[in-house]
């Protein structure tokens, strides 16, 4: 079964801190497409630091980079593999937006999202506020905010700030505590929830 994609970005910036590239050139303009060879990855092969709960046949997510225009609808998992071109894209998206330095993401934090949509019952795509974050933009930070971690989640593609369209981040926090898994951090001043795959806590 081929997997549909759907990519916009807007444009990308030139920077030499780019530590990798998505396996093919990204369009400077929305396309849509459907791709039926790409290289997968079984489930078994990726390390992953929570446990996944639901098993369906393939899992979708939807992106809206809060800060890039970037938007990204993809099936990253299929038949019981991750999709390699699929984790790349993503990994493009939610890339240090300060530095263009692209980071491969936690699979089980991208479970923990799909978890999420499935606990809340929606199919908005989620906005992003903060993804990776390399550690010179989280020294950065650090210097302007008490709290911002000095070893950050976010440093190892493990953590991601989130809210979605007319969903209240009470709701989400309430449904991300309800699946107790990783990091839940709500942040209702800034108008966000924040996740990670670490040990369960919340504050």
């Amino acid at each position: 079964t081929a997997a549909v994609r759907h990519v916009i970005y807007p444009g990308r910036k030139g920077h030499s801190h780019v530590h990798a590239k998505p396996s093919h050139n990204l369009a400077r303009h929305i396309h849509s497409r459907i791709f039926t060879r790409h290289t997968s990855i079984p489930e078994r092969d990726i390390q992953s630091s929570t446990y996944n709960r639901y098993s369906p046949s393939h899992k979708t997510l939807s992106f809206e980079h809060t800060h890039t225009g970037d938007k990204l609808k993809l099936t990253y998992f299929e038949q019981g593999s991750y999709i390699k071109d699929a984790l790349q894209e993503i990994n493009y998206l939610l890339r240090d937006y300060h530095t263009d330095d692209i980071h491969p993401i936690d699979t089980a934090l991208l479970d923990q999202l799909f978890d999420l949509k499935q606990t809340l019952g929606v199919n908005k795509p989620f906005h992003i506020v903060s993804g990776y974050r390399s550690p010179f933009t989280n020294a950065q930070l650090r210097k302007h905010s008490h709290g911002v971690a000095e070893h950050s989640f976010h440093m190892q593609g493990r953590a991601i700030d989130i809210r979605l369209e007319g969903v209240p981040i009470k709701t989400i926090k309430n449904a991300a505590l309800a699946m107790a898994r990783g990091g839940v951090g709500y942040y209702p001043r800034n108008n966000f929830v924040h996740l990670d795959t670490g040990n369960f806590r919340t504050w």
